[in-house]
């Protein structure tokens, strides 16, 4: 057995849910105060809609640095050091007086996002390949109701205390949050199950390939990550907020990250370049079945992360609703993971995850569609129904 002891592996399970869940609340507290801040700082529709981006800027490469530090270090401090790093920019973006604070704390939020890839590493050691879906279906679930939380609890606190200044004081407490639950993390979880071994990849920091194609392949599957900074160094001179010959200084810094990237790439696949690798056949695969599940991902996590961080300033003002009814409204969108994401697993689990992957992906196609109709003539319980239903979909596809 991979762990002998199943009270340990699910208290694990929820312990790595909370913190994931907290991250979550972190990094998506900016959506349900989009109105607020821009009403509050007098931001333009274009300073806000980079704010949006910044929010997930740097969680690509954040993600990649991180994975590459839980190899290094293990799960249960990187996922420490990473909650406690949440606080920092959470806190001074709630007490940021200009536009130019806030992209800088967003930025710095939206490294908070790689904190699922923790999760995911530690969830697998404890966890047999024939319960592996679920148990990553309920993490991913539980864990990204924080979505949910955040869109419709945050606004309930700020309402609580103050009209005006009630959105810093929501994402203060979201911060303080995630520091405290840090000890807690850090002093229950370990790593493995007792008697068992943390696995440590020969080259951290670059993925092995099987042959020169795959090696090609990888090489290509770069350029997405310098692709987007760039766009997003674009987006801060079309605002202002960055001079032209600083953007032409970071697109080059882009440019020379991308080839100190396939330099690592290709020495770790030297052999397989050189036509020398001698492979076990237990530890070959194929690596486009990689880049198809990559592209499944951001399809429905990608789109997930669109919609939630969109829709409740879009319903406030479609529909003229209060921030927190547009909160209540949104956070329908997250909190069809509680079911869905689980139950994507475990079909996956039972039914195989090929064909429950297809109906996902075609069920969140037709979510999309419904969710582009939506006009101010829609009465809101078909609204929120319509929500929830195409969240189904798309974090089924997820878990």
């Amino acid at each position: 057995m991979h762990c002998r002891r199943p009270a340990a592996r699910w208290t694990t399970l929820h312990l790595t849910w909370i913190a994931f869940f907290l991250t979550f609340v972190v990094w998506f507290n900016l959506a349900p105060f989009q109105s607020s801040i821009g009403r509050a700082m007098n931001l333009t529709e274009a300073q806000l809609a980079v704010l949006l981006i910044c929010n997930v800027a740097l969680t690509i490469p954040a993600r990649i640095a991180i994975g590459a530090m839980v190899d290094r270090f293990g799960p249960r401090r990187v996922y420490t050091w990473l909650l406690v790093a949440a606080a920092a920019p959470c806190i001074a973006g709630a007490l940021a007086s200009q536009y130019w604070q806030l992209v800088v704390c967003r930025l710095l939020v939206s490294c908070i996002g790689a904190g699922f890839v923790v999760g995911i590493r530690l969830v697998g050691e404890w966890f047999q390949a024939d319960e592996i879906g679920l148990a990553e279906g309920i993490y991913g679930g539980l864990g990204n109701f924080g979505m949910a939380a955040a869109t419709f609890g945050l606004p309930m606190i700020a309402g609580t205390l103050g009209s005006d200044n009630g959105w810093r004081w929501a994402m203060i407490a979201s911060g303080v949050a995630c520091a405290l639950y840090a000890i807690i993390f850090h002093r229950l979880i370990r790593d493995v199950p007792p008697g068992a071994q943390f696995r440590r990849p020969r080259a951290v920091g670059a993925m092995e390939v099987c042959s020169r194609g795959q090696l090609l392949g990888l090489l290509l599957v770069q350029l997405p990550l310098v692709l987007s900074m760039g766009v997003l160094a674009w987006k801060l001179v079309r605002v202002g907020l960055l001079p032209l010959i600083a953007s032409y200084a970071i697109y080059l810094m882009l440019g020379m990250l991308l080839m100190w990237q396939a330099r690592r790439i290709v020495r770790a696949n030297l052999a397989v370049w050189r036509g020398q690798a001698q492979l076990d056949p237990f530890e070959r695969y194929s690596f486009w079945q990689v880049v198809i599940l990559c592209l499944c991902y951001a399809v429905t996590f990608g789109g997930e992360l669109a919609v939630e961080s969109m829709l409740p300033a879009y319903l406030e003002r479609m529909f003229g609703v209060s921030v927190v009814v547009a909160g209540m409204l949104g956070a329908g969108f997250a909190l069809a993971s509680l079911i869905a994401r689980p139950l994507g697993g475990l079909l996956g689990d039972r039914l195989g995850r090929r064909p429950i992957m297809i109906v996902c992906l075609a069920g969140s196609t037709l979510g999309f569609v419904a969710l582009a109709m939506i006009d101010s003539s829609w009465p809101l319980w078909l609204v929120m129904l319509t929500v929830v239903l195409a969240g189904f979909f798309l974090m089924a596809g997820n878990g």
